[in-house]
């Protein structure tokens, strides 16, 4: 595996799947992690598990379809770390029209 002692990591959709992995992985190779999503609650689980693994991760709520969210959060990375290395644009962002297969109600 190679390093990334030293990096930081900014993960978005990371309160789950992929980005929760992806979040790991980085960790794992020595970044710092910041680890973004809408769900705070499942953020912090995360925040959590890379601590308890000798990692250093920040919560970062964000909604990224929205920009002024996207903003505050990458100047909450950089507050907190001093920089930004590596960005992993995970989240998706989808518009449901009327018929779309996964549509309730």
């Amino acid at each position: 595996m190679f390093s990334l002692k030293d990096k930081v990591a900014l993960v978005t959709g990371a309160s789950q799947g992929i980005g929760r992995d992806t979040a790991l992985a980085l960790v794992e190779a020595g970044a710092k992690v910041a680890v973004a999503a809408r769900n705070e609650e499942k953020l912090s689980a995360l925040v959590k598990d890379i601590a308890a693994a000798g990692g250093t991760a920040l919560v970062v709520k964000m909604d990224v379809a929205d920009a002024e969210q996207v903003k505050a959060g990458f100047k909450q990375v950089i507050e907190k770390f001093g920089r930004l290395d590596i960005l992993v644009n995970n989240a998706a962002i989808t518009a449901r029209r009327p018929g779309d297969a996964h549509e309730t109600g």
